[in-house]
């Protein structure tokens, strides 16, 4: 991918939605426009590709907390509105990894670091990031090599 490419064909969505009066999801792509945005203009830099897929990884994990909340306090109506959001992030991001795939990756880690202890989660959460940023819940990966670890 080029630099510009997922920046790019973010940009071309929002155009599309707009043309088809397509609401939600223009809205959803407003939403991830404006945070790199804000992110170039803070930080004073073009983003790159790995850098958004880290940022909309990073919007993903947001919406799943905030469903979790919503529907702890029974309001489904704000937690479809976040699944939503999810699902037009989630067409700008790799192919999920399997569950298989995910084990297979944090095994490797494993081994690749040396791995031995909880001491070591750092290491191994360093060689799975950049193969799993954008393409696995973190957060599943995280509890995966916990008890991979203790």
């Amino acid at each position: 991918m080029t630099e510009q490419n997922l920046k790019f064909r973010i940009s071309e969505a929002m155009k599309d939605a707009m043309r088809a009066k397509d609401k939600p999801r223009l809205s959803a792509i407003r939403l991830m426009l404006a945070e790199l945005k804000r992110i170039e203009v803070d930080e004073r830099i073009e983003l790159e590709d790995d850098r958004i897929l880290g940022i909309l990884d990073k919007m993903l994990k947001q919406r799943r907390d905030s469903i979790k909340q919503y529907e702890a306090g029974a309001r489904q109506d704000l937690a479809d509105v976040e699944q939503a959001e999810i699902d037009v992030i989630q067409e700008f991001l790799p192919a999920a990894l399997t569950q298989e795939e995910i084990i297979s990756i944090v095994d490797d880690a494993v081994k690749e670091s040396g791995a031995a202890s909880m001491k070591d989660m750092g290491a191994v959460m360093n060689i799975v990031r950049p193969k799993a940023m954008g393409r696995a819940d973190m957060g599943q990966v995280s509890a995966l090599i916990k008890t991979k670890l203790s």
